[in-house]
């Protein structure tokens, strides 16, 4: 059953059991990074045909999201530390494609507004999530257990994302937009 009237009140359950208001800082929290997941796959669909390389990596960071979410979903210590973690390389993953995708781009010389093409005005969605999911997940951070490795993935990821709109508005060979002051 899809309904389970649990939540009508205000409150949901933590991977555990535990329950909690809809509005706790966690929730906040891995709220925010589920909704990064949702805009993520809309882009990742959008650039599947031209960019089947890039998507694939997309569906690789929602994967990381899973798991950040369900971490931060668990409340438990001890519960937390039978999860599966973010792969090793996770950090790195997304470091070598931004040094690729830089090594390919112009130098930025101007502030980049978002846009240029669908597909790149959607990363920038999707970046400007990223570091909302970044700002609720260290404020949790402030009163809870919080592995520095997802916000160091969650930072990184912010990066890949503004970098990744560049590429995909250079690749399609349009022009990116600048701010003019």
């Amino acid at each position: 059953m899809i309904y389970t009237r649990t939540g009508d009140q205000g409150q949901t359950s933590l991977v555990g059991g535990a329950r909690v208001r809809k509005d706790s800082t966690r929730v906040e929290a891995y709220g925010t990074v589920d909704e990064l997941n949702s805009h993520l796959g809309l882009l990742a669909e959008m650039i599947r045909p031209q960019e089947e390389p890039q998507y694939r990596v997309l569906k690789g960071i929602q994967n990381c999201l899973f798991i950040i979410q369900t971490l931060l979903a668990t409340e438990d210590e001890a519960l937390r530390k039978k999860l599966p973690p973010l792969p090793a390389d996770a950090v790195e993953g997304l470091e070598h494609q931004i040094d690729t995708f830089n090594a390919s781009l112009p130098q930025l010389r101007q502030f980049v507004i978002a846009g240029g093409t669908m597909p790149g005005a959607q990363c920038h969605v999707c970046r400007t999530v990223c570091r909302r999911a970044e700002r609720r997940v260290v404020t949790l951070a402030t009163s809870e257990i919080v592995s520095e490795e997802v916000m160091r993935y969650l930072n990184r990821l912010s990066d890949y994302l503004f970098v990744l709109a560049r590429y995909l508005v250079v690749a399609a060979g349009a022009k990116e937009d600048v701010y003019i002051s």
